[in-house]
């Protein structure tokens, strides 16, 4: 059997979104004394909201407070703030039609998550769907991947996560995962390099290529 499980990351990796992730970054703390530059910000997209926040709140009410203010900004403007990257559609398109199992793997919640999805043409691009409500840890924990392939049920040495962030390399490792880093997203070659990604993928479209990549050492392939 030659299908392969094959796990994506949502912003940064097929839609490009992180212009909204900082704006709403921007307005959640524009009240604040203290707050994370951009670099500091985008350094931690890939994890759950509050995870980002906690460093830079003081107790339970200024973390709804931020919470509150970066969701009202993100309903506002998601739309016109998120595109899919090039090729995003027909990439998941081929891979369904060349019999692989898909999935998304990410820190957001459901709601937007599904909203995202319908606004870029990809809601029914997968085959599951892993938001941060469905596991106990987050990426970079296992957690997420495991829950993916398990839903689809194949084993993670036939599993490949494809992730613009240090986060999603060290989620498909740890997890057992070839992974594939996106130079497309928001973090650089040198960032991704320090989570050692089995692959490196300048576009979308070099996807077929690296899973034939992947079956052509089919021998180390663990059977399903």
């Amino acid at each position: 059997m030659s299908h392969l499980a094959l796990l994506f990351d949502l912003d940064g990796t097929l839609i490009d979104s992180i212009g909204l992730l900082r704006e709403c970054m921007q307005s959640a703390f524009a009240a604040s004394t203290r707050a994370p530059s951009v670099a500091e910000w985008t350094a931690g997209i890939g994890t759950p909201l509050r995870t980002q926040l906690s460093a830079w709140c003081d107790d339970d009410d200024d973390m709804e407070a931020l919470v509150r203010r970066y969701r009202e900004y993100q309903d506002l403007h998601l739309e016109r703030l998120t595109a899919p990257f090039p090729g995003a559609g027909k990439m998941l398109a081929w891979a369904r039609g060349a019999g692989h199992a898909t999935a998304l793997v990410t820190s957001k919640g459901m709601g937007m998550t599904q909203r995202s999805l319908e606004h870029v043409g990809l809601a029914k691009a997968f085959d599951t769907i892993v938001t941060v409500e469905q596991t106990e840890h987050y990426k970079p924990h296992p957690a997420p991947v495991h829950l993916a392939l398990e839903r689809l049920g194949l084993p993670p040495g036939r599993a490949l996560f494809v992730g613009d962030s240090t986060h999603d390399m060290h989620s498909g490792r740890a997890a057992g995962a070839a992974t594939a880093a996106a130079l497309w997203g928001p973090f650089s070659r040198a960032e991704l390099a320090t989570a050692h990604p089995t692959y490196w993928m300048q576009t979308l479209s070099e996807l077929p290529d690296v899973v034939a990549t992947m079956l052509a050492r089919r021998s180390n392939l663990p059977a399903v």
